[in-house]
């Protein structure tokens, strides 16, 4: 997924990042070896060795006379102010030596000071001075000089280094700011076409691109173009279809790596017509869609070419782009997928209720209006009246059985716990059937999952429409209990004819008998059953609903933990 590769009419190459490493410290290395042939660091200058001779050699004559006249006991007179004149010239001569020593010492702790203050204000460039000649300190200062040059190097090579991380981070923080373009755009997207719409004009604003594409592999492993900014209608409809692998975009999307095209000249054959008008200028980028190894397909990016160029540094986050992408496809197409399963089970449901219901009632009226036919060609008026009174309260029942089966589909949450929204079902049950119902509840859960709820509150609706359409019951009993530990029960009773024996079975083409199969496959979503008792000899019918409610953790709580757990 890291590589990229580059088509163009000529040959087809990878891109690999390469690294340099220059030697540094080479003047220091050569002046260790000077000072490994263990030379001495103070030079003696040929004057000082002149001057330090002709010194040695002035004492030498001093010496001399001085031991002739003390063997010799001569009394000349010229002998004391000669050696006045020596003496006084030796003495002038080694002070003069003393002096320029000192001189020397005095000068190089003035460099070496003037030195290290520069350094300290970070004057890198910084030198001993080397170029007087006759210098007894040259070797130690060329090695100062070395040292100096030893650390500019290291520095040198240090904001390198910084100046990289620095790059580094910014092209870090470009990919992240881009990666929250993406994903802040996914979240706002409520549809496949807003997702690819959002995106698409995310993508091309970002990188700047003429245009940008997204091809998705359909079942018969055709690239279909499903989205694009940028592109020629006329275009899109010749490129709505590419075949799967030969075209350039479907190697991409198989082999999962970004190509790029650098000549849209070709692209231009295949579709018979350019897909720009500088079409030299512009190259593409195909770049694969996946999602956990699966192949979806690829986006591409047309940009020009000084684009292109900076791009080809950017793969990581074309690469992160698309598994971004991929994601988001992926789960737009299973949250589709879902919510058309249940549109198709919420439309299955409605019309099993229909048919159990109203359809038996207007079928009921379509046989009354045929009879009521036959008696207006009879022309007998007692009972055309009697059939039309009996009309009108067939249609009456069928009003009433509407208006009950659109209260019935409206189940009543309100966000306060599914106990209240059962004691608001059996206070409508109760307004709608006056028969005595009885509530009594023992439930300690806190809360509930709002998917569990729903299906609970179903369940609880169907057990009363069964007691209010089969029972013939006149008293009803609703019990709910539940343990702190989640264990949940509910029991509807009533005191009616009890269910037939034996039960009728579900007829699945008519929608006849369903009712307790839609609650059983209700109760199997929420881990739970459901219990149906019936006494022929006494009559009533208990059903009873059995569950373990799973937990519902709290923001509250889940920070809590985390914070707790750092």
């Amino acid at each position: 997924m890291g590589s990229t590769v580059v088509e163009s009419p000529k040959s087809e190459s990878v891109f690999e990042p390469t690294t340099g490493v220059r030697p540094v410290g080479l003047r220091a290395q050569s002046l260790n070896k000077q000072a490994a042939s263990n030379k001495p660091v103070i030079a003696f200058p040929l004057r000082a060795r002149v001057a330090l001779s002709l010194l040695l050699m002035w004492f030498i004559g001093i010496g001399a006379l001085y031991f002739w006249v003390v063997h010799t006991d001569a009394q000349e007179p010229w002998i004391p102010p000669v050696m006045t004149v020596l003496w006084f010239i030796a003495g002038v001569g080694v002070l003069t030596l003393l002096y320029w020593m000192w001189s020397e010492f005095v000068l190089f702790g003035t460099d070496l000071s003037n030195w290290a203050r520069e350094l300290r204000k970070g004057n890198l460039t910084v030198r001993m001075p080397t170029s007087r000649r006759g210098c007894p300190s040259i070797r130690i200062r060329e090695q100062i000089n070395a040292i100096t040059d030893d650390y500019q190097a290291v520095s040198r090579m240090q904001q390198q280094r910084l100046n990289r991380q620095e790059q580094f981070l910014a092209q870090k923080n470009h990919h992240l700011s881009v990666l929250y373009e993406v994903a802040a755009n996914v979240n706002r997207s409520n549809t496949l076409d807003d997702l690819l719409k959002g995106f698409l004009t995310t993508l091309q604003d970002v990188f700047k691109a003429e245009a940008v594409a997204v091809r998705l592999l359909d079942a018969e492993g055709q690239m279909k173009l499903v989205g694009y900014v940028g592109l020629d209608n006329h275009i899109a409809r010749l490129e709505s279809s590419l075949p799967h692998p030969d075209c350039l975009c479907g190697r991409a999307a198989s082999e999962q790596v970004i190509i790029a095209r650098e000549d849209l000249r070709q692209c231009g054959l295949i579709i018979g017509r350019p897909m720009f008008k500088q079409e030299r200028q512009i190259e593409m980028l195909a770049i694969p869609l996946s999602y956990r190894e699966k192949v979806l397909g690829v986006y591409n990016l047309f940009v020009s070419r000084d684009q292109f160029v900076r791009l080809e540094e950017e793969h990581e986050l074309l690469t992160s782009i698309g598994q971004h992408l991929g994601m988001a496809i992926e789960k737009a197409s299973v949250e589709e997928d879902a919510r058309m399963l249940s549109i198709m089970q919420e439309r299955t449901r409605m019309a099993h209720e229909l048919h159990d219901s109203l359809a038996q009632t207007l079928a009921s009226l379509r046989f009354k209006i045929r009879l009521f036919d036959d008696s207006l060609q009879r022309g007998d008026q007692k009972i055309i009246w009697q059939e039309l009174e009996g009309l009108e309260k067939n249609i009456d029942e069928a009003y009433a059985e509407l208006r009950s089966l659109i209260t019935h589909f409206r189940a009543p949450i309100d966000g306060k716990g599914v106990v209240r929204a059962v004691e608001k079902l059996t206070d409508r049950f109760k307004l709608e059937t006056n028969f005595d119902v009885f509530f009594y509840h023992n439930w300690n859960l806190q809360d509930l999952d709002r998917d569990v709820e729903v299906e609970v509150i179903r369940i609880v609706q169907e057990a009363l429409a069964n007691v209010r359409k089969h029972s013939k019951a006149s008293t009803v009993r609703i019990l709910m209990y539940s343990s702190e530990e989640g264990r949940c029960s509910i029991l509807v009773e009533d005191d009616g004819i009890g269910l037939p024996e034996p039960l009728p079975a579900p007829n699945p083409t008519t929608g006849e008998h369903i009712g307790m199969q839609i609650m059983q496959e209700r109760a199997e979503k929420i881990g739970g059953e459901i219990q149906f008792e019936s006494d022929p000899d006494e009559g009533g019918t208990l059903m009873q609903l059995s569950f373990t409610a799973p937990p519902v953790r709290q923001l509250s709580e889940l920070v809590g933990k985390q914070a707790h757990a750092n």
